[in-house]
């Protein structure tokens, strides 16, 4: 999904993906349920007994709310024959970009969101609700503090375990833009406290075989990181072969770094809510989050994949309209616990001093 939609290659059927897709045929204001199974733990059995030895598969189902969305274009003979080109060959592929970059926006919004078990509040509203949890924004101190405490182990601010509060607003105060950036060391401990999460947060698996962490950047963390990253590349990557084409300090793209592939989402700083404006040191200093992700992380439920559509009221075939409508809703996915706490499932979220551009 998407013109330039950074997200699509993350995307996928499969419980590996780390943006899951889901279909069926649903309509909007329904639910969707998105399987979450946990992986085996089990010593299992050599020559012993396995039958009433088995492992139980700890099995969760996260519902997920569906919401249309629809746009078109329109437009009548007399203004057709003012325009030398064919306006909806035009249209087509503009409402498709149109559709896929409100997809890619909604996916940063499910991002920042918290995850609740409550219907999205603008559900079967004229905007509709198709984001799955509680927009950042709209949400109560007490709501943002419950979040940071049931992901405690999962929740990283800046450079130490030691800048964390159950009270989120005191721990993003923490963060300076001195020590606690977007550093390749900083990613490298964010990295480590993914891996100790539990549920284990379990990486990504490209085609080769290999397993990577795949962390989304919004422009102000990628910029901090390629520049901590610079020297790495010049010395450990100049004399690869092919380095014009390949070496980051030539050509832009995704960073590569510690069994991390940091990509870049520039919608991530211009979609901010207006709270990490001025959260960090001082009440002055902006923050960014950086989500790191493994499987499962986010889903997207589709009762309805994009399809064209006509004007039908055409007044005698002088108005002609064509336009575009789905049916989904995306959002984080999460595990209740037994003690009560909705847990995200495939995300390490660090956050971190961020200042725009002099």
């Amino acid at each position: 999904m998407g013109s330039r939609n950074l997200f699509a290659p993350y995307m996928g059927e499969d419980i590996t993906a780390i943006i899951r897709k889901r279909m069926e045929l649903v309509s909007g204001g329904e639910q969707m349920n998105i399987p979450l199974v946990a992986r085996l733990g089990a010593v299992g059995k050599g020559v012993g007994t396995l039958a009433g030895n088995e492992e139980s598969v700890d099995n969760y189902g996260m519902r997920i709310w569906i919401d249309w969305l629809r746009n078109a274009v329109k437009t009548n003979k007399a203004e057709k024959h003012k325009d030398s080109s064919a306006i909806f060959d035009v249209a087509r592929p503009l409402l498709s970009d149109w559709m896929k970059e409100v997809t890619r926006d909604e996916i940063v919004a499910a991002y920042y969101a918290l995850v609740t078990e409550s219907a999205p509040a603008a559900l079967g509203s004229d905007a509709g609700g198709r984001v799955n949890g509680i927009l950042f924004d709209a949400a109560t101190a007490a709501q943002r503090n419950t979040w940071v405490t049931d992901n405690a182990d999962r929740v990283v601010f800046g450079n130490a375990n030691s800048n964390y509060s159950t009270t989120f607003a005191t721990a993003t105060a923490t963060l300076d833009s001195t020590n606690d950036t977007a550093t390749a060391s900083n990613m490298r401990f964010l990295k480590r406290v993914a891996r100790a999460a539990n549920p284990k947060i379990r990486p990504f698996k490209v085609k080769d075989g290999r397993e990577y962490f795949v962390a989304f950047h919004g422009s102000r963390t990628f910029r901090d990181l390629k520049a901590s990253l610079d020297t790495i590349n010049k010395d450990a990557r100049s004399r690869e072969g092919d380095g014009l084409n390949k070496n980051p300090l030539f050509q832009d793209g995704d960073q590569l770094y510690d069994g991390v592939i940091h990509r870049e989402i520039p919608e991530i700083d211009t979609l901010a809510p207006t709270f990490y404006a001025t959260a960090g040191a001082s009440g002055t200093t902006p923050v960014r989050p950086v989500w790191l992700c493994g499987q499962s992380a986010m889903a997207i439920a589709y009762g309805q994949m994009a399809k064209p559509t006509q004007l039908d009221n055409t007044d005698y075939q002088f108005n002609q309209g064509v336009g575009i409508e789905a049916a989904y809703g995306v959002g984080k996915m999460f595990k209740k616990t037994t003690g009560g706490a909705l847990k995200e499932w495939g995300i390490c979220t660090g956050f971190y001093a961020a200042t725009a551009d002099a």
